[in-house]
């Protein structure tokens, strides 16, 4: 994937407002070309937002996690293709891949399925019933949305390199529960430094809370990207 170190880093606006992800856009400047846009922000005006940002010639990744009856997730990501985003993340269950993969016929939206979220680890996989380990679940996501045609899995970045030689090349790996060294692991239990990331084979990093809390945000992004262009190198 042809994609500068710029390119790579996806900044999630985690912020409680509009105005706050319209402040922070703002610090972060040219630095930041890509932005996450989840629940916390979505819910509070962020949609609109959203086809703001790309009007102005950012890439918008929505992390909704659609999961419903195959119609629901069909029209719900017909309408989200018609925002102009990037990519659209559903988790990944056969029959909701299979509906995204359907909405989004026709655009350019990028349909990315959520492997196992980066907050769980065995444990948690065995107190929600299922018997299989973290790696085992993520891996067999990983082969249904390679057969159903979703475009990206989001997966931990311990996870990439085991999934990228089931995916295949051409598969989209993002990588969120991304630390830079020395930073706060918060509540992810599954994390990575951005070059190690790299390294294993993701192609994008999703990074917050080390940028958007960080004192001087535009110096934590440029530190972060400097990492990944010197980790593309090696």
């Amino acid at each position: 994937m042809s994609l500068d170190a710029r390119e790579r880093l996806i900044v999630a606006l985690d912020l409680p407002s509009v105005q706050a992800a319209e402040a922070m856009v703002t610090r972060l400047g040219d630095t930041v070309c890509f932005y996450k846009i989840g629940y916390q922000l979505a819910f509070a005006g962020g949609l609109p937002f959203a086809a703001g940002l790309i009007a102005a010639g950012k890439q918008v990744f929505l992390d909704l996690k659609l999961h419903d009856i195959g119609n629901t997730v069909a029209k719900g990501v017909e309408s989200v293709a018609q925002l102009g985003a990037t990519f659209l993340t559903v988790h990944a269950y056969p029959q909701t891949m299979k509906a995204a993969v359907e909405g989004r016929r026709g655009s350019k939206l990028r349909i990315l399925a959520v492997t196992v979220l980066t907050s769980y680890d065995d444990a948690d996989l065995a107190a929600a019933g299922y018997d299989m380990s973290v790696g085992e679940l993520a891996a067999a996501r990983a082969a249904q949305a390679r057969d159903t045609g979703v475009d990206g899995l989001v997966c931990s970045a311990e996870e990439v390199a085991n999934l990228r030689t089931i995916a295949g090349p051409g598969m989209t790996l993002v990588t969120p529960g991304i630390r830079p060294a020395g930073s706060a692991t918060g509540d992810q239990k599954r994390i990575m430094t951005p070059a190690h990331a790299i390294e294993a084979g993701a192609d994008y990093l999703v990074i917050g809370r080390p940028i958007v809390e960080a004192r001087d945000p535009k110096a934590a992004a440029d530190a972060i990207v400097a990492e990944i262009e010197q980790a593309t190198r090696k």
